[in-house]
């Protein structure tokens, strides 16, 4: 197949005259780090919510709301950051259990039909082309954690009870990739839901909160001050699935005429068809079942029980040239490594790669990343963020969970922005619509 670019050394941030850049959502100079301290009371603590009642809600969506009496607020604090520093909680390296695509309609597939390989893009292309076209999918229903289940649930019943695969917990990876990178997230907020089922606590994301966070993040206005070719949030969302077509094709490379591979990153941009990985791993004690989209193979799936092959692909605004470069600008794009590694970590995915694009979406530069050589590369730097700390933090926050949801309920957690402690609390009988 056709070889992906040369890993560059990962401790070096220099590797071309063009440089990795800043994150492409932060465009104003970056803030100094909220200073969220823990509430005067302990780390971990309990207390009686004064929430008003509500009266129960018809929705199935959503799990209705207890009357009375008041529940307790469980709090959790983020701070202090040094209480989860040192040698990493134990992991247990993510295994694939099961998968599943959505074909060109969004539609379920107990299969592997999804799957792409990776091809080196072209190098110079406008990123911008197609956006008119673009065939953008967006939940417009929440769709709970169905397609991970029912590809469980399809996995037992060819394989039989014997084999079923269990866990402390079961979500999406990207509810896992917001809790363990709270601890250096100027911004982190997120709000979920949780029950116990048979001995296993389900999360996902609290559905409404998150399309209300949607629609205002569409309506706000742009800033006043900005740079002339600075883009909308819709074109540089496309500007990654623009990426991603430029360099994957369903079909393995060495196999595929090179008009067919012009072909096809030529075709409309779409987001519809996608494959997921499920994959069961371990933070600790903690035994957990992540979901979560995979972009492309760099070879074919092996047969034994090695690591697949995996890459994600992201796109960054490059950098200025090494001598223009200021401490800010490295502080900036380490940052944003941090949620590309945590996403890459979860699901096993040991390859990033990086495009990187001038500030109106002209494809730049590439940069290859090992996944487990990012976090020491940070430390090497800037040392803005501390894998071990984002590990044992996420492993501390699981148990203490674990504590909290006990017995039938739907629990809500949720982080609100810069309080710097979660809270988690019973907000409805049963399951809700897990």
């Amino acid at each position: 197949m056709t070889e992906p670019p040369a890993a560059t050394n990962s401790s070096d941030l220099h590797p071309s005259p063009v440089e990795p850049a800043a994150d492409t959502e932060d465009k104003s100079p970056p803030r100094k780090r909220p200073r969220t301290r823990a509430p005067p009371r302990a780390a971990v603590s309990t207390v009686i919510s004064e929430t008003p009642k509500v009266a129960p809600q018809p929705s199935t969506s959503t799990p209705a709301i207890i009357e009375s009496p008041p529940e307790m607020t469980h709090s959790f604090s983020v701070q202090p950051l040094n209480r989860f520093r040192g040698a990493s909680a134990s992991i247990k390296r993510p295994r694939e259990v099961a998968h599943f695509s959505y074909d060109d309609n969004h539609e379920y597939k107990d299969d592997e039909s999804g799957i792409n390989y990776y091809i080196p893009p072209p190098m110079g292309v406008d990123m911008k082309e197609g956006f008119e076209t673009f065939k953008h999918y967006e939940e417009k229903e929440d769709l709970h954690l169905d397609s991970l289940l029912q590809a469980l649930i399809t996995k037992e019943r060819k394989e039989g009870k014997e084999k079923r695969v269990q866990g402390d917990f079961v979500t999406w990876r990207g509810m896992m990739t917001k809790i363990m990178t709270a601890p250096f997230d100027n911004f982190a907020e997120f709000s979920m839901f949780a029950t116990l089922h048979d001995g296993t606590i389900y999360i996902e994301e609290d559905f409404p909160s998150r399309a209300a966070e949607r629609a205002a993040e569409s309506s706000r206005p742009p800033p006043r001050h900005q740079h002339p070719d600075q883009q909308s949030r819709e074109m540089m969302t496309y500007w990654g699935y623009k990426f991603e077509t430029l360099s994957l094709i369903p079909t393995p490379p060495a196999t595929t005429p090179r008009e067919e591979i012009e072909r096809h990153q030529r075709s409309v941009v779409s987001n519809y068809a996608q494959h997921c990985s499920i994959v069961n791993t371990s933070f600790g004690p903690h035994s957990l079942i992540l979901g979560g989209e995979v972009d492309g193979l760099l070879a074919p799936k092996p047969t034994t029980d090695i690591p697949i092959p995996w890459v994600e692909l992201k796109t960054s605004e490059e950098l200025p040239p090494p001598h223009l470069q200021n401490h800010r600008d490295i502080t900036k794009f380490e940052r944003k490594l941090l949620k590309f590694w945590a996403q890459s970590f979860l699901l096993g995915v040991p390859t990033i790669i990086v495009g990187f694009r001038s500030k109106s979406g002209v494809l730049r530069s590439l940069q290859t990343f090992g996944t487990q050589d990012i976090p020491g590369m940070v430390r090497r730097g800037t040392g803005v963020w501390d894998g071990n700390v984002c590990i044992n933090f996420a492993t501390e926050f699981l148990g203490w969970l674990k504590d909290v949801v006990q017995g039938e309920g739907v629990w809500s957690i949720r982080l609100r922005k810069k309080s710097g402690v979660v809270e988690v609390r019973r907000v409805g009988e049963g399951t809700g619509a897990f």
